[in-house]
């Protein structure tokens, strides 16, 4: 489908004459463990969701996005917004077969030039105190997630607040593939800062870029919430930005092998070949056509 993956091509094209960072020895490769089929399948609603988010907000105020939608019936949208340019959609509701609202974005979409910019624009700046009170002036992120980040946080804690109201939510989960997975990861450090200390609050992205340096990565990890972070064969996106630009991936890596197993990878930025940093450790050894999936059957868009 092509969303997101001009954002190896920007990056590559800029950035050619680096080498990236070798990969340091791993020596923890057997505490590396297979998700069983149940495992797998629990994140199947989640994967749903993160591929609605490409829907519309038309569609996905009104749940009737085809086959994203039909796969999560239950669903009770609460608000949807974005423009799939400037701001990527996105929609906000409440799962009660799950027991959880659900926070999706949109992943870049490749038509649209400032998507792409917003991709390129790879500077760290600190989180804007405002929105991130209390957070460590150490704690940098990428400044064009950042920034689309902003743009629509308040709408979406507005809609968390109402369908914790409404339906007495006590779990809230952010969910995003590409671009998605890096503005749901923002959120889940966002939120939790303005609900009340009573709302548990979890991740789950898909072919996620890295976001922040390795302060931020640390700070997710300290929270001690619900992290994880899909991704698909030889998908180049999850090694962008480069580590080399002092970009990290927090914890709560999972690694769709070409085999078809699932690999839980501990740690950050785990160099095993079985795991991301090690299967694809340039751009020239990944593969485009991996990043919208499938994963567990499902490709991402609307």
């Amino acid at each position: 489908m092509g969303r997101s993956i001009i954002l190896a091509s920007v990056v590559l094209a800029a950035l050619s004459a680096v080498r990236a960072v070798p990969a340091p020895t791993l020596n923890a490769r057997q505490s590396i463990t297979a998700l069983s089929q149940s495992q797998i399948s629990s994140f199947t609603p989640f994967t749903f969701f993160a591929s609605a988010a490409y829907c519309p907000p038309s569609t996905t105020i009104a749940w009737d996005c085809g086959a994203n939608c039909e796969a999560n019936p239950t669903f009770s949208p609460i608000a949807s917004g974005g423009d799939g340019d400037e701001t990527p959609f996105w929609f906000v509701g409440f799962d009660p077969t799950l027991e959880t609202v659900i926070v999706a974005h949109e992943g870049t979409n490749t038509s649209e030039i400032l998507s792409l910019l917003t991709d390129a624009d790879i500077i760290q700046e600190e989180l804007d105190s405002s929105l991130f009170p209390g957070i460590s002036s150490s704690v940098k992120v990428h400044s064009g997630f950042a920034g689309t980040q902003s743009s629509t946080a308040q709408d979406v804690l507005s809609a968390v607040e109402t369908g914790i109201s409404e339906f007495g939510a006590t779990e809230v989960t952010v969910v995003g593939h590409s671009l998605g997975a890096a503005i749901s990861l923002l959120d889940f450090v966002f939120l939790p800062l303005h609900l009340p200390s009573d709302i548990t609050v979890r991740f789950v992205g898909y072919g996620l870029p890295r976001v922040g340096n390795q302060d931020f990565a640390n700070f997710v990890d300290d929270t001690g919430r619900s992290v994880t972070h899909i991704n698909n064969e030889e998908d180049p996106i999850p090694i962008l930005p480069g580590m080399f630009l002092g970009y990290h991936h927090p914890s709560g890596e999972v690694h769709i092998e070409d085999s078809g197993e699932w690999a839980n990878c501990p740690g950050q930025d785990n160099p095993s070949t079985q795991c991301i940093v090690g299967d694809v450790p340039t751009l020239f050894d990944g593969d485009e056509s991996d990043h919208d999936g499938p994963y567990d059957g499902v490709e991402m868009g609307c």
